[in-house]
This record gives C-alpha cells, sequence and structure tokens, in this order.
C-alpha cells in the first residue's frame, strides 16, 4: 500500500531532531488518545508508548509519509490494543435511570468505568479559530461519552473523519483496510452518535462576559448555600451527576433536594475557580474540615452552561487523582 504524502511537512530523517518534531504534535496526539480513552491518565499512557514505539522505528522510517500520519498510525494502534477486552467507559448518566436523591441510593463502581475529565490546557488546539471550536467542543463530557458506545475501530474511524477532517483514502491506509470499510464504519458510527443526539457540528458559544457573571454569582450563591439564588441560575431540567457514584439526578427540584439532604455537608464550601474541563469552566470545591481548621478538597466541579443558565453539573469526587492534574492544591487554610 503506498505511504501517503504531504509536501508541506519536512521530516528530518535524524533521531536528534525527533524529539523536538514529536513535541509539535503532542497536543494533538493526546487529544486523540483522549477522544478515543476517555482518561487524561491513560491518553499520556498512549502518548508514552506512542513515543517509544516511533523512537524504535525511527531508523525504519524513511520520510515517504508525513511524521504526523506515521504517529497517528502509531498512537491508534496504542490505543487499540488498550481498548483490546476492555470495558467501555462511562458517566453515571449512561448506566441507567435518574434515581431520588436519598442517601441510599449512592452506589460506587471501579474507577476504570468513568469518563475523567482532562484540562484544556493539555489538548488545545493551535490555529484557526474554527479548528478551537471544534477542538473544544469534542473533548466535552458528553461527546466523549459517547464516543465511547462505538466498537473502538469505528470510534477511531468517526474521530479521524469527523474531528481531524481526514480523507477517507488517509483514514483507510492507516488503518490498512478499503475505502469502502471506512465509509461503512464511519456510517454506523454516525448512526450511533444520532441516537445520542450529538454531532460533531454541534457547537456552544464559549464563556463569554455574561456567563462569566452567571459563574460568578453562582461561586458567590454556593459558598452561601443561598438555594434561592441557586434556583435563579439553574436550568429547571438540569442535571447532576457525582462520579464515581453511580447516582445521578434529574432536574433542578431533585438537585436542590440533594444539596440540602444528603449533600448538606457542603454549606461553608469555598470554590475555586480553575482551568476549563473538557470545554467547560471549573472549580475546586472543598469542604470545611472535621478537625474544624481549613478545607478539605472534595470535587472537581465541572459545569455545563446552554441559554444562560446551568444545565449540567458534574462532580468528580477522586480529588487526589483530579486535583494535581488541574493545578488545585489538596488543602486550604482557613
Amino acid at each position: 500500500m503506498a505511504a501517503m504524502r504531504d509536501p508541506s511537512v519536512t521530516v528530518a530523517p535524524d533521531a536528534r531532531k525527533f524529539e523536538d518534531q514529536f513535541e509539535q504534535h503532542r497536543a494533538e496526539l493526546r487529544a486523540y488518545c483522549y477522544r478515543m480513552l476517555g482518561s487524561p491518565f491513560e491518553a499520556d499512557d498512549a502518548l508514552q508508548e506512542t513515543f517509544i514505539r516511533a523512537w524504535r522505528g525511527l531508523e525504519n522510517f524513511e520520510g515517504r509519509a508525513a511524521l504526523r500520519s506515521w504517529l497517528y498510525r502509531i498512537a491508534t494502534n496504542v490505543s487499540l490494543d488498550m481498548l483490546n477486552g476492555r470495558e467501555r467507559r462511562a458517566r453515571p448518566m449512561d448506566l441507567g435511570p435518574a434515581r431520588e436523591p436519598i442517601e441510599s441510593n449512592l452506589h460506587t463502581l471501579p474507577e476504570v468505568t468513568w469518563i475523567e475529565p482532562i484540562p484544556d490546557g493539555l489538548v488545545a488546539a493551535a490555529g484557526d479559530p474554527a479548528d478551537v471550536v471544534v477542538s473544544r467542543e469534542t473533548i466535552r463530557l458528553a461527546f466523549v461519552a459517547a464516543l465511547q458506545h462505538l466498537p473502538p475501530r469505528q470510534r477511531a474511524v468517526l474521530i479521524l473523519c469527523e474531528v481531524l477532517r481526514w480523507k477517507a483514502s488517509e483514514v483507510a491506509e492507516l488503518l490498512d483496510t478499503s475505502v469502502a470499510s471506512v465509509n461503512s464504519a464511519l456510517q454506523r458510527a454516525r448512526a450511533t452518535l444520532d441516537e445520542s443526539n450529538l454531532s460533531t457540528a454541534d457547537t456552544s458559544s464559549s464563556v463569554d462576559e455574561a456567563d462569566a457573571e452567571l459563574l460568578a454569582r453562582y461561586v458567590q450563591a454556593f459558598e452561601q448555600y443561598d438555594m434561592d439564588a441557586l434556583i435563579s441560575l439553574i436550568q429547571e431540567d438540569a442535571t447532576q451527576s457525582m462520579p464515581p457514584y453511580d447516582l445521578w439526578l434529574s432536574g433542578r427540584e431533585d438537585i436542590l433536594r440533594w444539596w440540602v439532604g444528603p449533600g448538606a455537608g457542603c454549606r461553608g464550601s469555598r470554590v475555586l475557580p480553575t482551568v476549563a474541563a473538557n470545554g467547560s469552566p471549573a472549580f475546586g470545591q472543598y469542604k470545611p474540615s472535621d478537625s474544624g481548621e481549613g478545607y478539605d478538597p472534595w470535587a472537581l466541579q465541572v459545569l455545563e452552561i446552554a441559554d444562560g443558565r446551568i444545565v449540567e453539573f458534574t462532580f468528580f469526587l477522586d480529588t487526589e487523582r483530579v486535583f494535581p492534574l488541574f493545578g488545585l492544591p489538596l488543602r486550604l487554610e482557613s
């Protein structure tokens, strides 16, 4: 099979320049692996393995194909290897219906079940503003979760064709298959995404001044635990989930019932803005320490906003794992 050519890319044949060249593609390769695997930590493992395999194979790389295409071929094979025989990652709403906001409905599942958040800065696209928008939208939690419903090769085809805009012939060459097979896989993948009412064409505006003001009001209201103020900020059909618990809540009324009921321990929390997660605003939440001094980490809050209201809360409770990723301290003093 003939190698792909990209005359706009110059590949240095010597290994001394390889690391610099790899670095130029690091963010987009990490984003690709994250969409495939649903975890920033596994994406970094895949990225490291991609580098190792590429380094070892550098002597056999003659520059006939673009370096970027070659690296994507390796990253795809690494991701497929990692997905072999493994259960898909998910969000709580993927596993069953919403339930009543009572403590007896809290159940934990193994960590490997869950989609994990990633800071935008680790996967940020550069260049054309339209590409930046697509990059942000296609790492959103709902979209990444929908991708996990696809068989791994279909997942790769859809990401390469729909997100990265590769030609079917290029994807066929990367996967060592036919154009017809790629088009068939793409059609089936699109049908699956349609069932989730998601598309790579879906976009939402970035956080503008009005949203920034909304978020500032949210932080103040949450820290004051002012339910009346929070009601004005939350959409009526909003949802909330709290991985690693499989319980999720549907509707503003149930969310507020949780906050004043089983979740009342959040009263008095501090909420610190941090870098965006999965294209959405994110905050580190710290609850008052049981010792009576300072604040202990409780959750990375990721908020979805639409039409001037908060429409979804995801509280990632594995703070020991995710707070360092987002540059958040593991304790706040009084």
